[in-house]
């Protein structure tokens, strides 16, 4: 079973998929299907993996074939979350051939694009064994899937960063050098942050990260484009009084070294902007 912690109500992926599937049926449906299958016609079939790799987006898929046609069985085989090889079924379709046919693309899209993003997630992870380390996504994803490509992170055993802009405070560079400094941003947030609310903030510099543990007010500071010594550095300067996060450049040859530097979390926008499309098909 899908950890509870992974999924999300049906509610919110629906329109996700609802939309994806008017792009493709235009506005007269699926014409060459309803050219070509008699009327009746039933048959069974299966999304097999091509590849190994994590599986991401079966939930989706899912969703995509019920929304064509209710009266579709769709049988998920390897749930989000699990490995599978080449030549695995992940997902067995059966009922009228139409409306597979008409849902087809629209569920492979999606299956193999979150695959893609929970396969190369397993990849970091991989690469943090015996670290602390969490990997963890940014807000870099394909808009208005934003949703759907986190959740794959979490299925390739990663975690999530903020959501949104509304989620926490994160001062970034070009926060800093519009408002004046670490010292005066950091000032400004402790004057209005909720309780439940955390802050962040960007240094790419040691004197940037003394400035911040001098004046307080943040909980996190995101460690921005430093080479391995200075972000162990930068971990040592902190000791534990800070959750530290290494950014920037952050491709999978280097997360062995930096999760070796002791930072709690190290965030990639890769894992979603540049993640590869697991090969998956459907076969009748």
């Amino acid at each position: 079973m899908t950890p509870a912690h992974m999924t999300v109500p049906d509610l919110i992926l629906e329109p996700l998929v609802r939309g994806a599937l008017l792009e493709d049926l235009g506005q007269y449906g699926d014409i060459t299907t309803r050219a070509v299958i008699p009327a009746g016609t039933t048959y069974d079939a299966r999304i097999n993996a091509r590849e190994p790799g994590v599986v991401s987006g079966m939930r989706i898929a899912a969703l995509a074939f019920r929304l064509v046609d209710p009266a579709l069985k769709v049988t998920t085989r390897l749930p989000d979350g699990a490995a599978c090889n080449p030549g695995d079924t992940l997902m067995e379709i059966s009922g009228p051939a139409a409306s597979i046919l008409s849902a087809e693309r629209v569920a492979l899209n999606f299956a193999g694009r979150l695959s893609g993003i929970a396969t190369l997630t397993a990849g970091f992870v991989a690469e943090t064994s015996g670290t602390h380390t969490r990997i963890t996504c940014t807000r870099k994803t394909t808009p208005g899937l934003r949703v759907a490509e986190k959740l794959a992170v979490l299925h390739g055993g990663g975690f999530n960063h903020r959501f949104g802009l509304s989620d926490a405070i994160l001062i970034k560079d070009n926060h800093i050098a519009a408002a004046g400094g670490v010292r005066e941003v950091l000032e400004a947030a402790k004057a209005v942050a909720s309780h439940m609310v955390r802050v962040e903030i960007e240094v790419d510099r040691l004197d940037q990260l003394e400035t911040v543990l001098a004046t307080g007010g943040a909980d996190v500071v995101l460690l921005d484009n430093m080479d391995t010594p200075t972000l162990r550095a930068a971990v040592a300067l902190v000791a534990g009084r800070l959750v530290t996060e290494a950014s920037g450049n952050m491709q999978l040859p280097r997360i062995a070294e930096v999760a070796a530097t002791g930072v709690d979390y190290i965030s990639s926008g890769a894992l979603t902007h540049s993640a590869r499309t697991l090969d998956l098909g459907l076969d009748f």
